[in-house]
């Protein structure tokens, strides 16, 4: 029987660890993203990964980005 320590360390992860250099503006935005959501670098990174693959999806399903202001302007959004 094995024991519970080796039962927990044979649990499979989904996670995987990457070493990035960001540019100096990509930099700037994690500390802005930081500053404003309160959350820490990594959930900064992994949330802005999800959101560009999901925006990237939307584009490739032919679909277009828009924001709308306040005022119901409509604005759309190019990511090249």
């Amino acid at each position: 029987m094995a024991r519970q320590a080796d039962q927990i360390h044979a649990v499979r992860t989904d996670n995987e660890r990457f070493t990035v250099t960001l540019i100096a503006t990509a930099a700037q935005a994690v500390g802005t993203l930081m500053r404003i959501t309160g959350l820490s670098k990594t959930d900064v990174i992994n949330r802005a990964v999800q959101v560009y693959a999901f925006l990237a999806q939307q584009m490739a399903d032919g679909k277009e980005i828009l924001l709308r202001d306040e005022e119901g302007n409509l604005e759309r959004v190019h990511i090249v």
